[in-house]
């Protein structure tokens, strides 16, 4: 689902059918959604009146590419997005002026390094063969698994696929392992092919999401924002209080049936007003995107993202969250 490669700063970008323009400060702001429980959520929000009632001027704006998102608002093309905090640090690196107003979710099991049933212990991945898609999210993933369980990233052989592609491997055999998220996790339980030896439930802040926006639109608009925190954390509320009505709401925006959406839901944990405030300082909690950043940045220096890690204080903006949370 999320890949940093192509987040910097790129051509003209044409998102749902149409080219998105970066608003001035009386337009209507423009927010990025693609394929995420987290994000799809605000479709609840627009679908309980919660955008409205809080006065969030904002229109939901649908990628069927998340990474065709994150272009968009390195582009300039897009007022603000979802999307993950590993897939913003490039950009912001390389002088996209863009800060994180918010954090949506942490993936809590929806993302997982699948292995096949002959395997039930990770010593036995030593030597082994793990499809992953290379320099993404899921191969970070991954490769904290291995660490977190005394295991080199160097001591197995990942190979580049797909996520659909990777899951199939395993699925038909051709692979041991492979690392996935949702729904190809359910796929690769309902066929018996394999089992979660490690999901991201397991690796709490690891993989956490945000929304990014422009520091023009920030600045211009800056009520909008806490507006948007304001409706966020009404529909963090609802979800939680009624996940089942949640699922019908949201199922239909990525052609699922509501039973099979609430599994993907269940495997993200939604940030509330006080999950955000311990997200967006410095200290000790998992959660934190202090601590994200800095653990993030040492799997994207390897690959060769960054060069250097962003500093936490200059993008991360709290501002919004907490004055939501009054």
């Amino acid at each position: 689902m999320k890949s940093w490669k192509k987040a910097v700063l790129g051509l003209a970008i044409v998102g749902a059918g149409q080219t998105l323009m970066m608003t001035d400060s009386s337009a209507t702001i423009t927010l990025g959604v693609s394929d995420w429980p987290g994000w799809v959520a605000w479709y609840v929000a627009e679908h309980n009146g919660y955008l409205k009632k809080y006065h969030a001027d904002v229109k939901l704006v649908w990628f069927s590419s998340y990474t065709t998102s994150v272009e968009a608002l390195s582009a300039g093309k897009l007022d603000a997005n979802c999307q993950a905090l590993i897939d913003t640090l490039a950009p912001i690196e390389k002088g996209v002026p863009i800060k994180v107003v918010l954090v949506t979710d942490n993936s809590a099991g929806n993302d997982a390094l699948m292995v096949n049933n002959s395997i039930t212990k990770f010593d036995q991945l030593k030597g082994k063969t793990i499809a992953v898609r290379m320099d993404s999210i899921e191969q970070y993933l991954d490769e904290t698994a291995l660490a977190k369980n005394g295991i080199s990233p160097a001591s197995v052989h990942f190979i580049n696929m797909s996520t659909g592609n990777a899951a199939a491997a395993l699925i038909t055999g051709r692979v041991p392992a492979a690392g996935v998220w949702n729904p190809w996790i359910q796929r690769i339980e309902a066929r018996k092919a394999g089992y979660p030896i490690f999901t991201s439930a397991q690796a709490p802040g690891v993989i956490p999401d945000i929304v990014a926006a422009r520091d023009s639109v920030i600045a211009a608009q800056p009520q909008q924002f806490a507006n948007l925190a304001k409706a966020w954390y009404a529909t963090v509320a609802f979800i939680k209080e009624h996940p089942k009505q949640a699922a019908e709401i949201m199922a239909p925006h990525v052609d699922l049936k509501p039973a099979e959406y609430a599994t993907s839901l269940a495997g993200t944990r939604l940030f509330d007003a006080k999950l955000n405030l311990e997200a967006m300082k410095p200290g000790v909690s998992p959660v934190s995107l202090y601590n994200s950043t800095k653990d993030t940045s040492v799997f994207l220096k390897r690959v060769g993202a960054i060069k250097s890690e962003p500093l936490p204080g200059s993008f991360i903006d709290s501002t919004f969250a907490a004055e939501a949370a009054k």
